[in-house]
């Protein structure tokens, strides 16, 4: 979900695994040359979806840790290459938790670009929440930082053999 730290989760612990880093957006931004917020309002969100997809089928599974936008999960065929790239896990956070973040992050977020956006990020995650669950793996990082929540995801991995 949007606000969970991701990217941010992500980058620490490709840094921890010693694995490359691959953020589907920044993909995405560099394929079109627009910023997200930019994609969505010229093209609208099922194109921006159509370019997620198309990112998803030209990765390789690897050694590395991919970080994807928090709608992915909408549209089944990127479950079939979410799968085919790796194990999918999801980051849980509380929707105080995530809200509190995103009040602070200086991203524009498109999907939240309405008044009453907090309970929008609310109405989001109940939505999605059924889809996140299906990952391989699931993460609450509900009260954790950057490097904790980036150990706690190495430790689930090494765990189930993963790692």
């Amino acid at each position: 979900m949007m606000g969970a730290g991701k990217s941010s989760v992500g980058r620490a612990l490709a840094a921890r695994s010693g694995r490359e880093f691959i953020d589907t957006d920044l993909l995405l931004q560099g394929r079109l040359g627009r910023p997200i917020p930019q994609v969505f309002q010229i093209y609208g969100e099922g194109a921006f979806r159509d370019h997620e997809t198309s990112i998803l089928r030209s990765l390789s599974p690897g050694k590395s840790v991919l970080s994807t936008g928090g709608g992915i999960v909408v549209r089944e065929a990127n479950w079939v290459e979410l799968k085919r790239l790796g194990t999918v896990i999801y980051l849980r956070s509380t929707s105080e938790q995530l809200i509190s973040r995103l009040e602070t992050s200086k991203k524009k977020r498109p999907l939240l670009q309405v008044e009453e956006w907090p309970e929008r990020v609310k109405d989001l995650l109940a939505e999605r929440e059924p889809l996140y669950e299906r990952a391989d793996l699931i993460v609450d990082l509900t009260g954790l930082t950057v490097d904790d929540a980036a150990a706690q995801v190495m430790d689930c991995l090494e765990r189930q053999g993963l790692a």
